[in-house]
């Protein structure tokens, strides 16, 4: 690729301590003969939509929007997030008696009202693959919030469930708020696959060249993330919204792992048995054979 293509790519990712981590020395300058970025800070709802009106080179998106993009964009085979034991949550408050047994089980969320962050996200699906196979009833009402709204509404009885992700893991206890189930779990029990949950993409009309190399620059970010830790500190805890340093790192252990670097046979299974799962309920339109295919 020339020097001008290089020059400066437009990239959105979430101020989360995962993608600030990630993206800290590629960011920086800290990557020999990577792209300048430009940054935007979004959260993930808003980088889903940038990724349908196609209004940034580079994004970090919820895996749940990848059929409705990848015909204009690219699934990079790294600097995503998967892992195990990091799926979202659904919180219910605790029982009025503050026992440990909670009003209503799994099957009681029939026909309740159950907050969720987007209907365009991996945890929504994840949620709705959860829904078909333990409540024969289908959930009720879903109302869709800003994530940190969500678990003030569920404690304050605004609604009767929340579907919660990152470091609401660490932190519903806060709440007094009481894990009705965890929605990563039953996906690892159900098909044996890491968890897919955010994906980075880029414009396909970047080039063969210039998205491999992407690649490359976006694993050598992440290697030197790992390599000295200390280094991203700052430009972590400057865009993690007060966050407690501990949870920031927590957060970053549990969604910076070997899938960040590189996908692998796993991970591309996680993928597309997300989306096929989905496209059978009928959540997201069916993938082409090749469409998660890297140049």
């Amino acid at each position: 690729m020339t020097s001008e293509q290089r020059q400066t790519l437009r990239i959105a990712y979430s101020p989360c301590p995962n993608d600030t981590f990630v993206f800290d020395a590629l960011a920086h300058g800290r990557v020999p003969g990577a792209p300048a970025l430009d940054v935007t800070f979004a959260d993930i709802d808003i980088t889903n939509g940038m990724a349908e009106r196609g209004e940034s080179d580079v994004l970090k998106v919820s895996y749940a929007v990848l059929p409705y993009v990848l015909d204009e964009y690219a699934l990079l085979p790294c600097g995503g997030a998967l892992g195990r034991g990091c799926g979202p949550l659904v919180l219910t408050r605790e029982p009025e008696d503050g026992g440990t047994s909670h009003a209503f089980g799994s099957g009681g969320l029939t026909g309740r009202t159950v907050a969720v962050p987007s209907e365009k996200s991996t945890a929504y699906l994840l949620f709705r693959l959860w829904a078909a196979d333990t409540l024969p009833g289908g959930v009720g009402e879903i109302v869709v919030m800003p994530f940190h709204e969500i678990m003030p509404a569920v404690r304050d009885g605004k609604v009767d469930a929340g579907l919660v992700i990152h470091e609401a893991r660490f932190t519903y206890g806060n709440y007094g708020l009481y894990k009705l189930a965890d929605m990563g779990e039953h996906w690892e029990r159900t098909t044996g696959l890491p968890i897919p949950l955010g994906a980075i993409i880029a414009k396909r009309s970047l080039g063969a060249e210039t998205l491999g190399r992407l690649a490359a620059d976006v694993r050598a970010s992440v290697r030197a993330a790992w390599d000295d830790p200390e280094a991203s500190r700052p430009y972590v805890m400057a865009h993690a919204q007060e966050m407690d340093p501990a949870v920031a790192d927590q957060h970053i252990g549990l969604y910076v792992n070997e899938f960040t670097a590189d996908l692998g046979e796993s991970g591309y299974a996680a993928v597309r048995g997300l989306l096929t799962r989905a496209a059978a309920e009928g959540l997201v339109p069916p993938l082409g054979p090749d469409a998660l295919s890297f140049p």
